[in-house]
């Protein structure tokens, strides 16, 4: 059995870009569209074994706009059942990869 010490962090391939989103969502105020990021941000890196410095910084944007976890998943479920919170974001298609 390997120690998990001696693991290496993995590189997200899509860390690049998520870093520019978490540094606009650091410095944000919670709307919709930033809620929905924040949200899909958490889902991508949650149990992911590197990226440590972005799962840090997506809970320090959970504690600034004074959320947890769950009340975040509760209101983006409210915000996609509405409509399309992407529409004119320049996607074609909700990233949850």
């Amino acid at each position: 059995m390997a120690d998990s010490s001696n693991l290496k962090d993995q590189q997200h391939p899509q860390a690049k870009t998520d870093r520019q989103i978490v540094d606009m969502l650091l410095n944000a105020e919670p709307n919709d569209y930033n809620l929905a990021e924040l949200a899909r941000l958490r889902i991508r890196y949650h149990g992911f074994p590197g990226a440590r410095d972005i799962q840090a910084d997506l809970d320090k944007v959970l504690k600034q706009w004074g959320l947890t976890e769950a009340a975040l998943f509760e209101e983006t479920r409210k915000i996609h059942a509405i409509g399309k919170v992407y529409k004119g974001q320049g996607s074609q298609r909700d990233d949850w990869s």
